[in-house]
């Protein structure tokens, strides 16, 4: 059993957990996260909390921030604040598709960092030098894709709720369309697309579970007795677990759960050897 405790460097952005050690924040605390460039401020958002896993190579919070820290913090953010504007208006001078995405300050080194998106790959030479002129200090340009777009910016999911990448997804992983296909869903781009305009991550959370429970179910064709008689399976409902049956008597269909077209013809086969299972209580 150990303790944990998230931040977040912006308002409702990216959840970063942390080990408290010794320290106790409450929701709202500014605190000290260590980074690579050395400490920095980030809002407490869930309180230090006991969980039952042992969670081992979490970074330790430095404690509480200080007047110190919260001003570097703050002169910090005037610093990108003013890198977005500039950059900006340097684009629109050199006539660029670009789209200023983040940016990111490492005080220490007084290097700006700025993420962009464009259609294609932009000669940004002339940019950078501008940029380096009007902010007195040495900057790199980035250009991410769509996905890191919107995990840089936030927003609204189609679901209404925050976008996954941008609070709690660590990387992103390989979504297809066959895993919208496996779930019935609509082969459709505009319902199946996330704000980034490619599939939705989410489209992943729920495909092993309709992997395994279609290998579980009698296959789409096969004969099955159901309690209401024989039939053909023409469907399946994963979340409510039943199979969809065309009845032989009458053509009309019914829903059964998975259990009792599934295990008694399974048990069933077992014994007797592939035998027709009969419909019966006793099958």
């Amino acid at each position: 059993m150990g303790m944990i405790m998230a931040v977040s460097f912006t308002r409702y952005g990216r959840l970063y957990y942390l080990d408290p050690g010794p320290h106790s924040p409450r929701v709202g605390d500014k605190v000290l996260v260590p980074t690579d460039s050395g400490p920095e401020v980030a809002e407490c958002v869930w309180a230090p909390q006991y969980v039952s896993e042992d969670i081992d190579g979490l970074p330790v919070c430095q404690g509480l921030a200080q007047e110190e820290h919260l001003a570097r913090d703050e002169a910090n953010k005037r610093r990108r604040a003013e890198a977005r504007s500039v950059a900006k208006r340097l684009i629109r001078r050199h006539e660029l598709p670009m789209k200023v995405v983040g940016v990111d300050y490492l005080d220490a080194d007084n290097v700006f960092t700025v993420y962009f998106s464009a259609p294609h790959r932009v000669d940004f030479r002339a940019l950078v030098r501008d940029l380096a002129r009007n902010l007195r200090a040495r900057v790199e340009l980035r250009q991410i894709g769509p996905r890191d777009e919107a995990r840089l910016q936030g927003g609204i999911g189609p679901c209404g709720r925050d976008l996954c990448c941008a609070t709690f997804l660590k990387d992103f992983e390989p979504v297809s369309v066959r895993m919208a296909k496996d779930q019935d869903l609509p082969v459709n781009p505009m319902r199946i697309a996330g704000a980034c305009g490619r599939l939705m991550c989410c489209l992943k959370y729920e495909h092993p579970l309709y992997v395994e429970t279609r290998n579980r179910m009698p296959r789409v064709g096969a004969r099955v007795s159901t309690p209401q008689g024989e039939g053909s399976v023409v469907g399946h409902n994963v979340p409510s677990d039943t199979v969809v049956v065309r009845l032989d008597d009458g053509g009309r269909r019914c829903a059964c759960p998975a259990a009792s077209v599934c295990s008694p013809r399974q048990q069933h086969e077992k014994m007797y050897g592939g035998g027709r299972a009969d419909p019966g209580p006793s099958a």
